[in-house]
């Protein structure tokens, strides 16, 4: 199911460029900084959003609340001017949507909502002074690489793409970011609410003594599924039902489970050595599902040595958890619950802030574009991004897979950047299958070598 990307974007994703670009070999991916530029103050800001799904929509609404936070000093006005998506019905969804939340922050008419493949390049044309950037993950680099080549700050929503390629890709670029004094956040919100920073730093401190071992669960329903209709194409299909192709989403295990092993990250201070683990399609099987896995057990080492056991399942009926935990010789924390226990269990400092991540997330990035103060979280995401990729990696080849084989990987699940028109031929094609093969689309197997590449 991969593919090598053609010739055009050589010189952005070549391993040397990729070496000099990054400091991810090095020490696993910090918090870039990048230069500060201009301050906005009180300044309206304009945003336009690529990508107008459910995310997209919220992601424009969180932005547009910040003219409203007694947070930000100073402060001043926002204003949505300009959408962009494949999908014309999926636009004005977003459009209404927010303009009922926000109706004298919206002002984008007909003439600046922009359909189809081209659409993301249309909107880099308008005057904006930032973009969110929300569609399929697949399309990520590609659109962070022209929304940089414009100037634009960006909010990247994760995950930053969905093969290590994509990874490279997007890095190169963030060097002409940081060198353009642009602001770039990733919506890994975790990192932007009270009770995890809390309670990480009180880890990091030592509130457990040392860490033995550390356990993250993404684990719940079916997912959505949405039909298949007359006259639609198969790319089309693919792109309604993005969720369900690792093309566009990289597995759940990318698009979701990242939240949870980017905090795991986050504790061990960088990413993990290497990955070992099992994964499979138990009740998620036939097209509607695509290509994707249900379920996942994963083993993550880290340079320490320190285990980080990880589990990621969409099998409705189950025992269903989002956490994060972690144990060590003087006690243990639920990390997502904001508790820290002592030896005999007992509950030694509790952190009762709610917070909104989401919301957080978005005051930070204002905050540092009001006040003219470097925000760059690249990296940090993208070294969680490609954990997720190991994670399929080792899941899918039943492998142990070492982080300098992710990072160098030539796979390419898709070459985005050749798709002009839902006529085109999707990037994975159904299979020309005897009747008897329940499944539409090649799935892979563990332990046979098209397992490794996925």
């Amino acid at each position: 199911m991969s593919r090598k990307r053609g010739k055009k974007h050589d010189p952005g994703t070549s391993r040397r460029e990729f070496i000099k670009a990054s400091s991810l070999l090095v020490v696993g991916g910090g918090l870039g900084g990048g230069r500060a530029s201009r301050a906005y103050g009180t300044e309206p800001i304009r945003i336009g959003l690529i990508g107008c799904g459910s995310r997209g929509t919220a992601a424009a609404v969180q932005a547009l609340n910040t003219a409203d936070s007694e947070d930000l000093r100073p402060n001043g006005p926002v204003q949505l001017v300009a959408l962009a998506d494949i999908f014309a019905d999926r636009l004005q969804r977003a459009y209404r949507s927010v303009k009922s939340k926000h109706p004298d922050r919206v002002a984008v008419p007909p003439n600046r909502q922009f359909t189809g493949f081209d659409a993301y390049r249309r909107l880099l044309e308008c005057p904006l002074d930032l973009v969110l950037l929300a569609t399929p993950p697949g399309f990520r680099p590609l659109h962070f690489e022209a929304a940089v080549q414009r100037g634009r700050h960006v909010f990247l929503e994760k995950p930053l793409a969905t093969d290590p390629a994509g990874i490279r890709r997007l890095l190169v670029a963030n060097q002409q970011a940081e060198s353009q004094g642009l602001r770039v956040a990733v919506g890994l919100q975790r990192r932007h609410e009270d009770k995890y920073q809390e309670v990480i730093a009180r880890l990091q401190q030592g509130a457990i003594g040392e860490r033995i071992y550390a356990r993250v669960y993404w684990t719940g329903g079916a997912g959505v599924v949405k039909p298949r209709q007359p006259q639609q194409t198969e790319l089309e299909y693919q792109l309604r039902n993005w969720h369900n192709f690792n093309w566009l989403s990289g597995d759940p295990l990318c698009e979701q489970h990242i939240h949870n092993l980017d905090v795991g990250n986050w504790l061990m201070g960088g990413p993990p050595d290497a990955c070992q683990g099992q994964g499979g399609r138990q009740v998620r099987t036939g097209d509607q599902y695509g290509e994707v896995f249900d379920h996942h057990f994963l083993e993550y080492t880290y340079p320490t040595g320190t285990k980080l056991f990880s589990q990621c399942r969409f099998i409705p009926g189950c025992w269903n958890s989002v956490a994060e935990h972690v144990h060590g010789t003087r006690g243990h924390a639920d990390i997502s619950g904001g508790k820290i226990y002592g030896p005999q269990g007992e509950l030694v400092w509790r952190c009762d802030s709610r917070g909104n991540g989401h919301q957080g997330e978005m005051d930070h990035w204002f905050g540092c574009l009001r006040r003219g103060e470097p925000c760059n979280e690249v990296e940090q995401g993208a070294a969680s991004t490609l954990t997720a990729i190991m994670g399929r990696m080792a899941s899918y080849s039943g492998l142990t897979v070492r982080w300098p084989d992710v990072v160098a990987s030539d796979v390419v699940l898709a070459d985005v950047d050749r798709l002009q028109s839902l006529q085109d031929p999707a990037p994975v094609q159904p299979l020309a299958r005897p009747a008897l093969i329940r499944e539409t689309y090649a799935i892979a197997a563990p332990g046979q070598p098209s397992g490794a590449s996925s």
